[in-house]
């Protein structure tokens, strides 16, 4: 009874845009246990010496080296860090699975890539739905690198409507089979993977159902050439072609219907994931971008210490801070919610599954925000090279082109904006977040009197923490209003909930700087945590400003009248500062310290 209780009280996906959360109850990179920071320093490592000091050969196509990398990796136990010891894995907690898979990603896009669709999508489908037999046969072997996986989901009619595909499974007569029949593109790991994560219908089912396909050649399968891409040049990306490939009955994963479940649960985790694996690119990135500025010369001066790259600098820095923050605080909220419904009794498979669908939200959330700030990030780390940024003898031209590639992953950027409000709103009508109350309260004080209190802002970060409730009442404001006006109607206005989405992605990823830098100061002291102060307080001036755009936006299109100017003349109070920060003053504290470090060093 005491566990159901706490997980009760525990805090629920979403939640954060109604309820205040404190500093004390964050984890941040400053909380990382001593065994955490070994499997750290070992990951960083083994990738200096087998993946950044070949960096320019991942350019020229070499599949062999990536397999042979991942095979290096299963023999350290790094394919198996999610993976319960039971079934030849590591077993390690939800973090310590996103710390490894942070700090594997940052060199190459084309490692991030075959390690993440091999232990993500072509692993924990099975790990997670698979029966205690299919666990036994196929798990083990993809834990330690005997074999890799992959992830047949997309086909050329299906897209982001995933369950529309057209890959036929029909079952043979004596139930022994099932013959599977159609085409599946961009599959990671596709050339040199064993098994395939496959979904198929059968008959006119309503959903899709998964299956674990042996890859034989000579039973009906067979590969396009590799794809040539943009980006991410070693990462073996084919089509699938699947003609009566024979699949035993009992390699159907989960249950039939249960596809689609699978695959939006597994999409689930690779969302988080890759939030995380664009972390460790972006310090890179940084490094890189720094070393150079210092190193280059004009007019008889360190470019780095020019306003204009500076300035850069420190925004790069910052949107890697407020990263890390936000991965780390949403991962240890899944990893706690795990942890309690083992408690509860409930089975790995089970908890791991319940734990990270109640952080879906979180989970979309991080998808949208780090890969757009590892695209930025690259793409100020070109302009700070200058003309040499734009060869490809220089590493920012690769990185670049691999960042891409991360805001179509796992469902586009696009799709995630929106299924963040949906999430929030199913979860608001099913009674997990109070939605309804908060946002009242917000219309009623649009009507009411303000208030004339001058507040008291001598603690630390207090305006800053008193700007967060501002903004997540201008949430409440737009999506409440939206979502009253139209209903159920309310996905049939995209550009709406994109809108609404940028206001909750800003206020997420703000409040987690803010959380990180105010328990350092606390934990420490103000005076040591200057840098990461000024780093949350710029992160949230950049959300103030996105979220006044975009509440505008969608205000706009949706409400007029006295209604419309009324909706307005509270966005302009809950964006406002009592007291501006000095912009160029926090970025130069952040440049300052980037610049004397000659690296990202938090």
């Amino acid at each position: 009874m005491e566990t159901k209780e706490k997980l009760d009280d525990m805090i629920r996906g979403g939640q954060f845009i109604v309820k205040e959360t404190k500093a004390e109850d964050v984890f941040t990179p400053e909380d990382f246990s001593d065994e955490q920071k070994m499997m750290r320093d070992s990951v960083k490592e083994f990738v200096d010496r087998e993946i950044w000091s070949k960096k320019e050969e991942f350019e020229k196509k070499n599949y062999d080296l990536t397999e042979e990398v991942m095979r290096k990796a299963g023999d350290l136990g790094f394919l198996g860090v999610a993976v319960p010891e039971e079934y030849g894995g590591l077993g390690m907690d939800f973090v310590s699975t996103m710390l490894v898979c942070d700090y594997i990603s940052g060199a190459t896009g084309s490692i991030a890539t075959a390690f993440g669709a091999h232990t993500g999508i072509g692993t924990l489908p099975i790990t997670l739905y698979g029966t205690e037999e299919q666990r036994k046969k196929y798990v083990p072997k993809l834990a330690t690198g005997e074999w890799f996986g992959a992830y047949c989901l997309t086909e050329p009619g299906a897209g982001s409507d995933a369950n529309s595909g057209k890959t036929k499974a029909v079952l043979s007569e004596d139930g022994s089979h099932y013959r599977i029949t159609g085409q599946k593109m961009w599959i990671s790991n596709a050339g040199f993977c064993d098994i395939f994560i496959v979904f198929a219908r059968i008959e006119d089912d309503k959903n899709i159902t998964g299956f674990i396909v042996e890859k034989d050649l000579d039973n009906g399968i067979s590969l396009g050439d590799e794809e040539k891409k943009l980006g991410i040049h070693s990462s073996s990306t084919r089509q699938v072609f699947f003609n009566e490939t024979k699949v035993p009955a009992e390699n159907l994963l989960g249950e039939r219907n249960g596809g689609f479940k699978i695959a939006m649960n597994a999409l689930n985790v690779g969302r988080i994931k890759l939030a995380a694996a664009c972390l460790d690119a972006q310090r890179r990135v940084l490094g890189s971008a720094v070393s150079y500025a210092n190193d280059r010369v004009q007019f008889d001066t360190p470019i780095s210490k020019f306003g204009a790259i500076r300035s850069k600098l420190a925004e790069m820095a910052m949107s890697t801070y407020a990263g890390e923050a936000a991965c780390y605080r949403a991962s240890k909220n899944i990893e706690d919610r795990i942890n309690l419904r083992k408690e509860n009794g409930s089975s790995h498979q089970e908890a791991e599954l319940k734990g990270v669908e109640e952080f879906a939200i979180e989970c979309s959330i991080l998808k949208v925000a780090v890969s757009e700030d590892i695209q930025r990030c690259t793409d100020e780390g070109i302009q700070i090279y200058g003309g040499m940024g734009f060869s490809a003898d220089a590493p920012m031209e690769s990185a670049w082109r691999d960042a891409r590639i991360s805001r179509i992953y796992e469902g586009t950027n696009e799709i995630n904006r929106m299924l963040s409000v949906g999430m929030l709103v199913k979860k608001a009508m099913k009674g997990h977040v109070d939605l309804l109350g908060p946002a009242k309260d917000v219309a009623d004080e649009l009507t009411g009197i303000p208030s004339f209190d001058t507040p008291d802002y001598t603690k630390l970060l207090a305006e800053e923490k008193a700007m967060l409730a501002k903004l997540k009442k201008v949430f409440l404001m737009v999506a409440g209003s939206a979502a009253q006006k139209y209903g159920e109607e309310l996905d049939q206005h995209q550009q709406l909930l994109l809108a609404s989405a940028d206001i909750l992605i800003e206020t997420y990823m703000a409040e987690s700087a803010i959380l990180r830098a105010e328990k350092n100061a606390i934990r420490y002291d103000e005076d040591s945590q200057n840098v990461q102060i000024a780093m949350a307080k710029l992160r949230l001036y950049k959300a103030v400003d996105k979220i006044n755009e975009k509440a505008k936006e969608g205000i706009i299109s949706f409400a007029e009248g006295d209604e419309q100017k009324m909706m307005l003349m509270g966005l302009k109070r809950y964006t406002k500062y009592e007291n501006y920060p000095n912009i160029v003053e926090l970025r130069n504290t952040i440049a300052d310290r980037i610049v004397e470090d000659n690296m990202y060093s938090m």
